[in-house]
């Protein structure tokens, strides 16, 4: 158990008697420290109910203002400390458990999808605009398609983004081809953006010969080495880390790139949520950690989560700048942010279990980020209905004809179990598919036509 406080003199006293530390009290200079400002925070290290770090710049925060004001009983002296000078004062005052206002949302786009009076936010070109909502209608298209598919029995699992599709899409615009993507599962439309066809997304679902993963991996859990996009895995938190180490090597290597990983709420209350924060911030690594805090881990409602402000000033507990956004508003998500999944966790959830329905249909309606996107795409002169209609309907006929070819292709053969683990593989690794060759061979109506050995 630790309490956090402010050093009283009876301990500065003790430590001159005890240590002799009389030499390094130094007089202490007063000056206001600058708060800062909303340009200040999209040009540096950012953490937005969702955490971010933009590249090469440091996540060291920049001095502000004390969480505990200074009171008339702090005198003018300061210890030198490892880690920093601090300040004394003879008022015994703990650091509140919370600030009694709230961080405020960040958005550009109202819920009728005009611009906000007085917003700070970056020009989207109409070039930039009707591909960013292209791809969040052909999100929401293969997300319809592939539920079904999954509900029709033709594949085993599916997760959908639905209500998370500006965070996806617009985050992803706002990212350079070199910048290393480690997702969590529920970011496929950072890959689409990147160029993943929507065949490659057939293939991984269905686990065929073509799917980059050889067919070993769930479906959804999709990887692209061309794309700098890390294959999903399924552990909660385990890419913060990873991402810190990624981060950290672009750094090493002086590359003009930076690491970008994300995570839902429930992950916070991972360990290795904790560890990838402070290694980044520590090792000043590029690294930008988006949370899509929906409030629901699953079923477990976030006032059973923490007790803290939501998640994002966890990032300023470990130095790491960091704003809330509103993830419904794609004007307003290049970095990361707050939103509400609208779909089941997955198709193995029902959340109908555990959120009440009208709050399910307000969030699915009233605050749509794809509608509200498009209504600003449409009020600009950039689209219309027909455009609308063509969009979803090629879209529409490119994934069922993706499924049809999907499902033709071969699955792969059952030595791809045990290729790439090791360069040569071992003696038990040997026997392992041996016995599982002769398995196969005994019992062939227990695997599907076709099957390959």
């Amino acid at each position: 158990m630790a309490i956090w406080f402010v050093r009283s003199r009876n301990i500065v006293s003790s430590l001159r008697h005890n240590l002799n530390l009389s030499g390094i009290l130094i007089k202490r200079d007063y000056f206001p420290h600058p708060a800062f400002t909303n340009s200040q925070l999209s040009s540096r290290s950012v953490f937005l109910d969702t955490f971010t770090s933009l590249r090469h710049e440091s996540t060291a925060v920049e001095k502000q203002l004390d969480l505990v004001q200074q009171s008339d009983g702090e005198d003018a002296q300061e210890l030198d400390f490892p880690g920093g000078k601090l300040g004394y004062t003879s008022e015994m005052k703990f650091i509140p458990e919370s600030s009694p206002r709230r961080v405020p949302c960040y958005r550009v786009l109202d819920e009728a999808g005009r611009i906000i009076s007085n917003s700070d936010f970056i020009p989207v070109s109409e070039k930039l605009a009707v591909r960013m909502y292209e791809q969040m209608a052909t999100l929401q298209v293969m997300d319809h398609i592939f539920y079904e598919a999954q509900r029709q029995g033709r594949i085993s699992f599916f997760i959908t983004t639905v209500g998370e599709e500006a965070i996806n899409i617009a985050s992803a615009a706002a990212l350079a081809p070199e910048d290393v993507v480690l997702p969590q599962y529920r970011e496929p439309g950072v890959l689409l953006w990147r160029g993943f066809t929507l065949q490659e997304f057939a293939n991984q679902c269905f686990g065929n010969k073509a799917d980059h993963g050889k067919g070993r991996q769930m479906p959804i859990h999709y990887g692209s080495d061309r794309h700098n996009y890390f294959t999903v895995s399924s552990p909660i938190a385990t890419q913060l880390p990873q991402a810190a180490g990624v981060g950290y090597s672009l750094k090493m290597e002086k590359k003009n790139a930076c690491a970008v990983t994300f995570i839902g709420d429930g992950g916070t209350s991972e360990g290795d949520f904790h560890a990838g924060l402070n290694f980044a911030a520590v090792m000043e690594a590029p690294v930008v950690f988006i949370c899509r805090n929906n409030g629901w881990a699953i079923s477990t409602h976030i006032s059973e989560q923490l007790r803290s402000d939501g998640i994002v000033v966890k990032g300023q507990a470990y130095g790491i700048r960091s704003i809330r956004v509103d993830g419904n508003d794609a004007m307003a998500v290049y970095s990361a942010a707050m939103t509400y999944r609208v779909g089941h966790h997955s198709t193995s959830d029902d959340s109908t279990k555990y959120r009440a329905a009208d709050e399910i249909q307000y969030w699915k309606m009233s605050r749509n980020p794809v509608n509200r996107f498009r209504k600003w795409v449409e009020d600009n002169g950039w689209w219309s209905e027909d455009d609308e209609s063509k969009l979803r309907s090629n879209a529409r006929k490119q994934l069922l004809l993706a499924i049809q070819a999907a499902e033709k292709w071969d699955k792969p053969p059952l030595t791809e179990l045990f290729n790439d683990v090791y360069d040569v593989k071992t003696k038990n690794l040997e026997e392992q598919e041996l016995g599982l060759r002769e398995l196969v061979e005994k019992q062939p109506q227990d695997y599907p036509p076709g099957f390959h050995i």
